[in-house]
């Protein structure tokens, strides 16, 4: 296995432990300052600002959404869903000298939520883009396409 691929690897499992965890401030140090995390609605290949999505957010609106989850202000998470992630099928492209080191990943995942007594299974494919961060990385980019994206969703309000 590549160093690049075990470094990248392994920090998509941590992103996806911590949210199981419910670990949304660790999580968030994850994302760089700039950053777009989009989850899109009805299409994938859409513009998210001419088309309804389901989360698109950048910074300054994750920071706001984390604040509510860890406050208990995020009504429609209480209780809060307990979450197991896996992720699989992880395909890596470097980015070239322009792109200043950063890392395009996907990664497929299969989500199973549970939350009053009701269990609920999401399934989908990531792209991310990652850029250096030590010996680590941020995220600067994260797309989440659903399988069920033209289906109606019920509570999405932890990450997916």
């Amino acid at each position: 296995m590549s160093q690049l691929r075990e470094k990248v690897e392994n920090f998509l499992y941590k992103e996806v432990r911590l949210m199981d965890e419910n670990r949304y401030g660790e999580w968030l140090e994850l994302w760089a300052k700039e950053c777009l995390y989009w989850v899109p609605s009805n299409k994938e290949d859409v513009d998210p600002k001419c088309e309804v999505s389901i989360i698109y957010s950048d910074r300054a609106t994750l920071e706001l959404y984390v604040g509510r989850l860890l406050e208990g202000k995020a009504f429609a998470q209480v209780p809060a869903s307990r979450l197991r992630r896996i992720i699989s099928n992880v395909e890596i492209e470097e980015g070239g000298p322009e792109l200043q080191g950063e890392v395009s990943a996907y990664a497929n995942f299969i989500a199973v939520e549970v939350r009053k007594h009701e269990q609920r299974v999401h399934a989908g494919r990531t792209h991310y883009k990652l850029v250096p961060n030590g010996d680590s990385f941020l995220i600067k980019y994260k797309k989440v396409n659903l399988v069920a994206i033209d289906n109606a969703q019920d509570n999405l309000t932890f990450a997916v």
